[in-house]
């Protein structure tokens, strides 16, 4: 049975086109075609995919980031788009110096459903989101001392030991950190204890003890 020879989205040509030197390189891999960018142009890329006639990529699926063992390899933000109307998919790929800044634009002006997918890829990564209007941990409570967990430099039972972890997660007051629409507990507040309801009403920043 012969193979089938790997079909290079039709978006690659024209965003060559526009974008000349910035599209670095693109790759076709299980099917997926994956187009590397210049840093400092993939905003204006990522815009012109979204917004572009014939392009209109018009779903974010998902954001994420790739660390390989070899710490020589650079660490790589990607953006998994899809365009509904065309139901067509592609990958776009930023690579960070990891002795250089850990920092890529925002795309929350561009997609709203990157607010927390951004926010994910900073608490594990470390990765910095310039322009996202509430960049700060959403899977880790916000005081949280042990790094980014989905660092290969991260030891597998973290930083600290057990005791200590919660010892730390118990004295961070993490309800203090969001608003009850967040927390989902509008309607069962009175039934908080009485010292947590105390703190959402003021306001009260979680901390180390």
């Amino acid at each position: 049975m012969t193979a089938r020879a790997p079909v290079l989205s039709p978006s690659v040509t024209p965003l060559r086109a526009e974008f000349g030197a910035a599209i670095t390189r693109h790759v076709v891999s299980c099917g997926d075609t994956i187009v590397h960018v210049d840093r400092e142009r993939a905003h204006d890329v990522l815009a012109w995919l979204k917004d572009a006639p014939g392009q209109e990529f018009n779903y974010l699926t998902d954001i994420t980031a790739v660390e390989y063992r070899d710490p020589e390899r650079p660490l790589q933000v990607v953006w998994q788009l899809r365009s509904l109307g065309r139901k067509a998919d592609l990958r776009v790929k930023v690579e960070l110096d990891q002795a250089g800044p850990l920092e890529v634009r925002s795309v929350w002006d561009l997609w709203r459903g990157a607010d927390w997918l951004e926010r994910e890829v900073y608490d594990m990564f470390g990765i910095v989101f310039a322009g996202h209007p509430d960049l700060r941990r959403i899977l880790m409570w916000e005081t949280y001392a042990e790094g980014y967990p989905l660092r290969k430099n991260f030891p597998l039972r973290g930083h600290f030991s057990r005791s200590e972890q919660t010892r730390q997660a118990l004295a961070a007051n993490p309800e203090a950190h969001y608003s009850l629409e967040e927390l989902s507990i509008a309607e069962a507040y009175q039934e908080l204890p009485a010292d947590m309801r105390a703190r959402l009403a003021r306001g009260e920043r979680g901390f180390l003890k």
